[in-house]
């Protein structure tokens, strides 16, 4: 009987730890989340889960070509967003006859479902803000669309790994 009041317990203790552990790494660290859309098709599909670093910009900047997560700039948005960094601070942006252009170089995009239909820009990219698209550039609601700059502030962290479906587990590009 002592012996399994003493399993009891140890068990009881594994498990409180397991959750306090889990706890803090989602709250701190790593978090999981969930694609509803289509807006990074093909990269990320829809129903697709996956592992956000929330210290990916802790030490270092956001890069060009990074997958976020972020709130959007956009009033009565409470949702938040997954998205890939395509302009960063001091950047010349400009989307023209289907290609994005960053300081006047056209972006090599083997990621994209398909061609932008739309023009934007050319424009300088702020301080501390960034220009971001879905990879499914006709179907995202994102920098094109917004009117407004995304705050580097507003990140969450850096889209790192996919779990769900399987057949699509490893890490994100």
């Amino acid at each position: 009987m002592k012996k399994v009041i003493i399993l009891s317990k140890d068990l009881l203790i594994t498990v409180i730890l397991a959750f306090i552990l889990t706890y803090l790494l989602q709250s701190l660290i790593m978090e999981t989340r969930y694609v509803p859309t289509t807006s990074m098709v093909p990269t990320i599909k829809v129903n697709q889960r996956v592992l956000v670093n929330k210290l990916a910009y802790k030490y270092q900047n956001p890069k060009r070509g990074d997958i976020i997560v972020f709130t959007p700039p956009v009033e009565n948005e409470d949702k938040d967003y997954v998205k890939r960094i395509i302009g960063i601070a001091g950047d010349k942006i400009e989307v023209k006859d289907g290609y994005v252009y960053i300081n006047d170089q056209k972006m090599k995009e083997n990621y994209i479902f398909e061609k932008p239909n739309y023009d934007f820009g050319p424009t300088l990219i702020p301080e501390n803000c960034l220009y971001v698209l879905g990879d499914n550039r006709n179907e995202s609601y994102d920098s094109h669309l917004w009117g407004k700059w995304l705050d580097e502030n507003q990140i969450k962290g850096k889209v790192v790994f996919t779990y769900w479906p399987l057949e699509e587990f490893g890490v994100i590009e």
